[in-house]
């Protein structure tokens, strides 16, 4: 279990950009983080492997501080940020995608295998050659959830994943997100395209100005999701089943 005890950051200013966030995400959850644009999201992720240390607060992973193993924590808890270009640094998706085991110097055949076992998984086959600037925003986002996936994560945290993806490409991304939470993957979605994805969560978490306002299943908050500032584009009769971007 991953779990954030009174997690506070504050600017120079000392205006708080966080502020006594407290939450825990249980093993093999789907936990949906939305909110208005500044409320302090993107700054929570950066906590929860370590990015970022708390300046008060903790993050626990299993019961122990993150802090005490950062490497074991990067390995365990894979960040996938908005902007995948950020993130890419490989000349190749393959390169790309052993690039984290490589600085861990895993041994050269473990690195192949397990570079070869992601590239099927997502399906990346033909893609293992091109240069990464060339492919689509899709493309990017999903080799960058490869070179997260090999290195076999407990938790898998994604901010925005589907900002500028056409609607094969919000599919693609997410049939393998789902995928992962369905293998055991513990799933921290940061999104404010609710009814791409809502169905498939097993918590929702709603932010402002860096406090969680209310938290809980799905159905349970979906009907008040404007009195938290989460505007409701979809209408106000879509059930919550019908929230996928995914086929039936």
């Amino acid at each position: 279990m991953l779990q954030v005890r009174g997690l506070s950051r504050s600017y120079r200013n000392q205006q708080k950009v966080l502020n006594n966030i407290n939450i825990s995400f249980p093993e093999g959850s789907f936990t949906i983080i939305a909110g208005p644009n500044g409320s302090g999201k993107t700054q929570l992720m950066r906590h929860l492997n370590g990015l970022l240390k708390a300046q008060e607060g903790e993050v626990l992973l299993r019961g122990e501080s993150i802090q005490k193993d950062l490497n074991h924590t990067r390995r365990s808890i894979g960040l996938v940020f908005q902007n995948a270009d950020s993130q890419i640094v490989g000349q190749t998706v393959a390169s790309d995608i052993a690039f984290g085991p490589e600085n861990l110097r895993w041994p050269r055949e473990k690195i192949r295998e397990a570079t070869e076992q992601v590239i099927r998984e997502l399906s990346l086959e033909k893609l293992r050659d091109r240069r990464p600037h060339t492919l689509s925003g899709g493309e990017k986002r999903r080799t960058v959830l490869a070179a997260v996936l090999v290195m076999n994560p407990d938790v898998i945290v994604l901010d925005e994943p589907f900002t500028g993806l056409d609607y094969p490409g919000v599919q693609d991304i997410l049939k393998d997100i789902v995928r992962q939470n369905k293998e055991g993957r513990t799933i921290i979605l940061i999104s404010h395209d609710l009814e791409k994805v809502l169905a498939h969560s097993t918590q929702l978490v709603l932010m402002n100005k860096g406090e969680i306002t209310a938290s809980g299943r799905a159905e349970e908050l979906l009907p008040h999701l404007e009195e938290y500032g989460i505007r409701r584009p979809w209408g106000e009769n879509r059930t919550l089943k019908s929230m996928t971007w995914l086929k039936p």
